[in-house]
Order: structure tokens, then sequence, then C-alpha cells
């Protein structure tokens, strides 16, 4: 299973990609979403076909890419908004997404986020 910390950024791709492609064709695809692939966030692309994933990361000193076929069954995409060529998810939603669970309909409870009245000195 793969681990990512909370402060890595995850951007999945909006359309299919021909994965074909290796780093360097991935990274100038990062670079033509505007992301930057030595930024040390996951880029995450699938087939067309929706049965393969790769995934671009930047580690020290090298990329690294993780890949998977689905040998029965197609990754669940989730639908991007209108225009954009990425979408961020995180690493829950990545683990779902790596399973074939589909996420798009899932409900998440709404989290609590302090304001700043809450922190003000007395």
């Amino acid at each position: 299973m793969l681990s990512v910390a909370r402060s890595v950024r995850i951007f999945l791709a909006a359309e299919p990609v021909d994965l074909r492609n290796g780093i360097d064709g991935l990274g100038a695809l990062v670079k033509q979403y505007g992301q930057d692939p030595f930024a040390g966030h996951l880029f995450v692309f699938v087939s067309k076909r929706r049965d393969r994933l790769k995934i671009l990361a930047w580690d020290t000193g090298g990329f690294i890419i993780f890949y998977k076929r689905l040998e029965k069954g197609r990754f669940k995409m989730p639908w991007p908004k209108a225009g954009h060529k990425t979408m961020a998810i995180d690493a829950a939603e990545l683990h779902l997404l790596l399973d074939g669970i589909d996420f798009s309909q899932l409900e998440r409870p709404e989290l609590w986020q302090p304001c700043a009245r809450d922190f003000a000195q007395s």
C-alpha cells in the first residue's frame, strides 16, 4: 500500500493519458497542467480504458513511477469541474481509486474549522 503524508498534494488528471509515456512525457504533462513536477506532489494519470494507472512523484534525487493494471474492472473516476485539467484529491480518495471504489458519490461530513475569534486572547 502507498503511504502519503498529509503535506503531499495529489493531482488527478481529468482526461485519459497515453500511458506509454514515461517519466519525461508525464513530467511534460504536469508542466502543461501548470504544476511543478519537482514539487514532491503525486500526479495521477489513468489510461483511456481506465484499467491502468500511473502515479508520478519526485523523490530525493529522482522520479518514481507507480503503475497499477487492473486484471478485471475499471478505475472509477470522479468528474472534475468543467474546464479543469486536474483535480485535487486526498490520500483516502487515492486509496479508494486504487481499490476501484467510486468515491465520487460518497459524502463526507463537514469538518470543523476554528475561526479567528476562537483563539482571540481575552
